[in-house]
């Protein structure tokens, strides 16, 4: 799964000269929280947050009323608080290196680049559909988590099994086990009963951590 599979494709993004008042209009209307500063020859230059727009308003205790606030912040443009060395990601790029660098560099998005121009932004509310995709979590089946050794073979046996019950895979996704000898498959499993799926997975003497079906 690439990082344009799943990324916001019609970016909502601003100018540098534009005015912090329109820029909060613009995530109040659209209900978004980042929006990435874009210059007239379509180079990413920044991006701006919610956040930003917060900080950068003058503070509770200040004596001006809301009219020369109002003032101020609509002077006051996108290009003197934006974040400019902004992370990016390839639009070509596997989502779980999207998600690898958000989670590293504690952010909620990254810019999509293709060929040196934004052609798309990734959000947290992406990742979470690509999880849900990947687990199959809207699919009907069993789904099973079951620990088996670290070696090859291991998920063949059980898939070899299951398609000799006319069971359909519909996902795999497996993790560190408990120790470097072992290793944690979680598998979704369509045409089949729960089960059928535990008496399958017990004749190959497969420890089941976990198992439960959705309709």
């Amino acid at each position: 799964m690439k990082v344009c599979d799943f990324m916001s494709k019609n970016v909502i993004y601003v100018s540098p000269d534009t005015s912090l008042t329109d820029a909060k209009a613009l995530m109040i209307k659209e209900k978004i929280n980042k929006l990435p500063v874009v210059d007239k020859s379509k180079k990413l230059v920044g991006i701006i947050t919610k956040n930003d727009l917060q900080k950068a308003a003058p503070s509770s205790a200040s004596t001006l009323d809301m009219y020369e606030l109002g003032y101020l912040l609509s002077k006051l443009k996108v290009e003197k608080i934006m974040v400019k060395n902004v992370r990016t990601v390839d639009f070509d790029e596997v989502i779980e290196e999207a998600a690898r660098t958000m989670a590293t560099e504690k952010i909620g998005c990254l810019p999509v680049m293709k060929d040196g121009i934004l052609s798309g932004i990734i959000t947290e509310t992406d990742l979470f559909n690509a999880f849900i995709s990947m687990f199959g979590a809207t699919l009907p089946g069993v789904r099973a988590v079951i620990e088996v050794a670290e070696k090859p073979g291991e998920l063949a046996r059980i898939a070899t099994a299951v398609a000799a019950k006319n069971g359909n895979i519909v996902s795999v996704v497996t993790t560190d086990g408990s120790d470097v000898s072992k290793r944690i498959i979680t598998v979704k499993i369509g045409n089949l009963s729960k089960e059928t799926v535990e008496e399958i997975i017990r004749r190959e003497n497969v420890k089941i951590l976990d198992i439960r079906e959705k309709k």
